[in-house]
């Protein structure tokens, strides 16, 4: 519930939680949204849930329902046309399709910021911010945009709700690091050596004004 630079990417698969549905199927691919969906989301008795096993196998997402947004632009934008496709086949059409939207390969900056102390290279790390909701609409699909953590849940209630398959383009806050609760004496060096050299200080310095640090 810590306030961010846009929405918390915690918080959004916090808000799901609550709201799944009995005996449902819940997976993700790789990147940054795998430490959310391991670490925020109660399976019930009942339910499915799946994660890919592989280092950085981005391009499962759709697929596997839930997607990064570099993940996205890799190829997943392409399978929601295929998914279109045979929607109208399913005896349930509930089908959300999540992107965390945080325009960075976020995974990858934050290995590289512990593990080897080195800033984000912006050059491969950016990613251009995409309609993904407008292009969802596009094909069919309903599309739904929020950048507003308190509209979470009932973004998230309005995309259960729906009668066809669904795009929930949530904007998250790329520094919110996916790093697990205690660090090692050598990943607190290197993240040391990144704020040293000049990244996340503006980040940092923005959440200390929000006291949320």
């Amino acid at each position: 519930m810590e306030p961010a630079g846009s929405a918390n990417p915690q918080r959004v698969t916090w808000e799901l939680s609550p709201r799944l549905p009995d005996r449902c199927i819940v997976t993700s691919g790789s990147g940054s949204c795998a430490n959310w969906y391991a670490r925020d989301l109660k399976i019930k008795r009942g339910m499915m849930r799946s994660l890919s096993g592989g280092l950085a196998s981005m391009g499962a997402a759709v697929p596997y329902a839930l997607a990064g947004d570099g993940a996205m632009q890799m190829n997943n934008m392409a399978a929601l046309i295929t998914l279109m496709k045979y929607y109208r086949e399913w005896p349930n059409r509930t089908c959300v399709i999540r992107v965390f939207n945080n325009e960075d390969l976020n995974q990858v900056t934050w290995e590289q910021r512990v593990m080897e102390g080195d800033p984000k290279f912006e050059a491969s790390r950016d990613i251009p911010n995409a309609p993904y909701y407008k292009f969802a609409e596009l094909i069919g699909m309903k599309g739904i945009y929020c950048d507003d953590p308190e509209r979470l849940g009932a973004a998230w209630d309005e995309a259960l709700a729906a009668d066809r398959p669904v795009l929930l383009d949530v904007k998250t806050d790329p520094e919110v690091p996916p790093l697990p609760p205690h660090l090692t004496f050598d990943q607190m060096a290197a993240l040391t050596k990144t704020l040293v050299k000049g990244d996340l200080a503006r980040a940092a310095s923005s959440r200390t004004r929000r006291g949320s640090c």
